[in-house]
């Protein structure tokens, strides 16, 4: 399969393998992406994913532009479809993190080039580490195309409007430092050492209250969606539904008794 999805110790590791075409997801690539994400999120046994790409060269190209051209049915025919295949004129659907609603912490671990889509997907996960070979890139202007899963929303988000724009309307490909610099990546470390650096902070997500987890990412998203009032309202009524939590408690019990906590997601 062109992407796969590994599992241990609470921590799914998904990789694009498509290393002929530098990680480029086609459309059906595109759909065995989705499946995965929705595979994780519902299993009870992961608590943090890691997407990666297969190789040196490439977290992930975009859009595999040989596979993406236009068919015989319109956007608008498509567009009230709930079920987007391969061959759906919006198979960009498939990687659309807002739509998926994926409720567990995703890591992109991102060594090589990030362009287009890539480093939309990139954009799209809960936070992202580099290597000091990466390179990212919303391209999309340079083939007459605009991002088209939230990358430009994101990238406004992330960064000072200026930076951005500059980004966006360039078409302009950015190496690591420079997304370090200015926040679109939280580390950046050698390649060898890209993997074992995700692991180790999935590993220390995975270690903590799952619903708790949950909750913070749910929390953290509606920063971005609502007034402050509102959001703060909001986290006061999930801390409320935490507060007799089966972990919470657990939480406290272990902190008294100086040992490690053992969360059940209750």
């Amino acid at each position: 399969m062109t992407v796969n999805l590994e599992s241990a110790e609470g921590v799914a590791v998904i990789t694009i393998d498509r290393q002929a075409r530098r990680n480029a997801l086609s459309p059906a690539a595109m759909v065995r992406l989705r499946e995965l994400l929705v595979t994780f999120d519902q299993d009870p046994q992961s608590r943090v994913a890691i997407i990666v790409g297969a190789g040196e060269q490439a977290f992930c190209a975009g859009a595999d532009i040989h596979e993406t051209l236009p068919g015989d049915r319109s956007f608008i025919e498509g567009y009230f479809d709930r079920d987007i295949d391969a061959h759906h004129p919006l198979y960009v659907r498939n990687i659309s993190f807002a739509r998926l609603a994926i409720s567990k912490p995703v890591i992109a671990a991102v060594n090589g080039v990030a362009i287009g889509g890539g480093m939309e997907i990139a954009l799209n996960c809960d936070l992202c580490i580099a290597s000091t070979n990466a390179r990212f890139g919303l391209t999309e202007v340079r083939i007459g195309s605009i991002p088209a899963v939230a990358g430009i929303q994101q990238l406004m988000h992330s960064l000072p409007r200026p930076v951005a724009m500059q980004l966006l309307l360039t078409g302009q490909i950015v190496d690591a430092e420079w997304a370090l610099r200015w926040g679109l990546v939280s580390e950046v470390v050698k390649p060898e050492a890209l993997m074992p650096r995700a692991l180790d902070i999935a590993h220390a997500i995975a270690a903590n209250a799952p619903l708790a987890v949950r909750a913070a990412k749910r929390l953290a998203q509606k920063s971005h969606a609502l007034p402050f009032g509102e959001a703060a309202e909001i986290e006061e009524l999930l801390w409320g539904h935490l507060y007799a939590s089966e972990d919470r408690i657990e939480g406290r019990r272990a902190f008294a008794q100086k040992r490690a906590p053992v969360y059940r997601g209750k």
